[in-house]
């Protein structure tokens, strides 16, 4: 008996240049100024966390410190506060890839919301122990919005990885 459905479709392994290229895209996304505008979204920890949960032996924690650090300069924050939010990020990512990839994309993205938010709420922390100001709960609707925006941007970001469909009846795969 025959599957009903069948992908001709492989997916093949991110290229190295091509990962770094979407994080440091998602950089300049980053170092737009949007102000106090709530729900704009954290471009570089989604970014971060998908390649995190799609390759994750080659995007990990030094990935997320490096791009932390970068985020941290351009945006004039406390030295290490991202770097620290990312580096979490990125091990939980990590460690609940090979879970998260079971799932359709929406339900990936509800296993994520909760990485999201405790990447907001430490970055609100180390922000309250310099001595800054509560930002408002407004502040973590760009979480959602990361959620929101974990689906589109995955297929988005796996597109390239995709092998053309070549159907040859003698090779096994």
């Amino acid at each position: 008996m025959q599957p009903t459905h069948r992908s001709s479709r492989i997916l093949q392994p991110a290229k190295l240049w091509f990962v770094y290229f979407s994080l440091f895209l998602a950089l300049g996304l980053e170092y737009i100024p949007s102000g106090r505008v709530p729900g704009i979204p954290d471009w570089v920890p989604l970014v971060l966390a998908i390649w995190c949960v799609r390759e994750p032996l080659r995007v990990g924690m030094g990935v997320g410190f490096v791009f932390g650090l970068l985020v941290d300069v351009g945006q004039g924050a406390a030295m290490g506060q991202h770097a620290l939010a990312y580096v979490v990020l990125a091990y939980f990512a990590n460690a609940a890839a090979r879970r998260v990839l079971w799932f359709p994309l929406l339900q990936q993205a509800l296993h994520m919301l909760p990485l999201f938010v405790l990447t907001q709420v430490l970055m609100v922390a180390v922000r309250l122990l310099a001595g800054a100001e509560f930002p408002g709960w407004s502040y973590f609707l760009s979480s959602l919005s990361n959620a929101l925006l974990w689906a589109p941007l995955s297929i988005l970001l796996m597109l390239p990885q995709y092998q053309p469909v070549d159907r040859d009846d003698n090779r096994p795969i």
